[in-house]
């Protein structure tokens, strides 16, 4: 703490020590009946009560400018010194960055300002440090998500993408609750995780004296609710990915998942297209975003494209005529691919790398890319007349992945297969990876019906529709520790 900060802080401190010598609570439970600011700026000519933020002090002799802030926006107060007589003397113990409460009636000065004119005032709560002078954003980034409560004091572009995030979700649940689905909630920490490939995060329970894991993906549980009798469920949660932290990447994120019962992929397309304009015209008023120098358009019908004509498109590979891994390597070699396969094993893992490299930063404008290679996700569902796809689609846009969905596999002894099958990788060397779930399989061996599942990373939605960062999204995101 530098020695101008301790300061500063011990100037407060003293403040504060004389108010109380005065028989002020500087930290009084409530302040009852107040209005917003942007309320008040209505009420011209009439008597308030408003309460907020100090954020600026303005001495001129005997009367002081103030801005008061609160959720709503901000309001001009005015104290005279003639007018409050001997309580003008307490606005020598007030800072910038204390809260206030006001009251007093509400005029327009001459420069045209609404202005709440303090006939009373009481100090609700003692600010010991000051605000920042100057709050350089993206000269400071670290520092505003490490200290994100002044990021929102200083910053108004925050509290606006905290907002819309919130307005999104609204959003999705009234849309998902109309079309008849039931929200619901499963289990966080779960004794085997799974729905996804993916490294979790490990706890101890002390009473149950074992290992239980955060979910990576609500996936497995909400299609036990499936075999279970429900027909549409859905579920907005946490789901932990024990991974790297890069610009579409976060160990914790928000995703919204659901499963629709005799629904396949085409059905859940359509979905996507009516919900994304509904959510985009509540929330935004529009269907194109502006994205980086990009405006994306999500209004319908979306783009549709195969992974195997973009794959043949881009590298000249045919996955068609791919039976295997050994075949895969063979045709990038043959094609003079620069790729970096360190330490990945299985064809589904070199098809991955190929769709990282290749086919994501070709698709800019939001696009459906369908039927994935069968190898490449253990939990969809083969193509009845194309068994090397599954019947899945991805929604992107500009490279980013938003939306995940397929046909469920419902076959219990293939599902069980395809996940030993990868339990096979993992012996090998491959860290990302699913594991064989017996329960799950017990589960599904009861019968599951035709179902299909869509998951959304809210985090990314959210990303693209600002135009920001992930971690601009993100209240408190994942940081390296400080050191201390």
């Amino acid at each position: 703490m530098s020695q101008r900060i301790i300061q500063i802080r011990l100037k407060r401190l003293e403040k504060l020590r004389r108010l109380k010598s005065l028989g002020i609570n500087p930290y009084p439970d409530s302040f009852k009946k107040g209005i917003t600011c942007l309320e008040a700026q209505k009420k011209l000519g009439k008597q308030v009560r408003v309460r907020g933020r100090l954020m600026s002090l303005r001495p001129h002799g005997g009367v002081t400018f103030a801005d008061l802030v609160d959720a709503s926006g901000k309001i001009q107060l005015y104290f005279q010194r003639n007018y409050l007589k001997d309580k003008y003397k307490l606005i020598d113990l007030l800072d910038v960055g204390d809260f206030l409460g006001a009251e007093g009636e509400v005029f327009k000065t001459k420069a045209g300002e609404i202005t709440v004119k303090v006939a009373k005032f009481a100090i609700l709560a003692k600010s010991l440090r000051s605000l920042p002078e100057k709050w350089h954003g993206l000269k400071d980034v670290e520092q505003r998500y490490r200290k994100r409560y002044l990021d929102l004091i200083m910053n108004p572009e925050v509290k606006k993408i905290s907002y819309l995030r919130s307005k999104v979700l609204t959003a999705i649940r009234e849309f998902l609750n109309r079309e008849g689905f039931l929200e619901v909630e499963t289990p966080i920490l779960q004794e085997m995780y799974g729905g996804a490939s993916a490294r979790p995060f490990i706890t101890y329970h002390n009473a149950l004296n074992c290992d239980l894991y955060l979910r990576i993906s609500d996936e497995l549980y909400l299609k036990r609710l499936i075999i279970g009798g429900f027909e549409k469920v859905y579920e907005v949660g946490k789901d932990f990915r024990n991974e790297g932290i890069d610009r579409t990447h976060n160990p914790e994120f928000t995703q919204v998942e659901f499963y629709w019962a005799y629904a396949d992929y085409e059905d859940l397309m359509k979905l996507t297209e009516k919900m994304l304009v509904k959510v985009l015209k509540t929330t935004l008023g529009k269907t194109k975003i502006s994205f980086g120098n990009k405006t994306l358009d999500f209004t319908p019908p979306l783009p549709r494209v195969c992974f195997r004509d973009i794959l043949l498109r881009e590298t000249g590979i045919d996955m068609d005529r791919i039976k295997t891994e050994k075949e895969l390597l063979k045709a990038i070699k043959e094609k003079k691919i620069a790729i970096n396969l360190k330490g990945v094993f299985g064809i589904r893992s070199v098809f991955e790398e190929l769709y990282k490299e290749r086919i994501k930063p070709k698709l800019t404008q939001p696009t459906f890319l369908l039927d994935y290679p069968s190898s490449m996700i253990a939990l969809a569902k083969r193509k009845e007349n194309e068994p090397n796809k599954i019947a899945s689609m991805q929604l992107l846009a500009d490279g980013c992945e938003l939306i995940k969905a397929y046909n469920e596999l419902n076959d219990p002894l293939d599902q069980k297969r395809r996940w030993l099958e990868m339990e096979k990788l993992a012996k090998k060397g491959l860290e990302e990876t699913e594991r064989l779930d017996e329960n799950y399989i017990e589960a599904l061996e009861y019968g599951m019906p035709p179902t299909a599942g869509w998951g959304l990373g809210i985090d990314r939605f959210i990303a693209v529709l600002t135009n920001k960062p992930l971690k601009e999204v993100i209240l408190f995101p994942t940081l390296v520790p400080k050191k201390k």
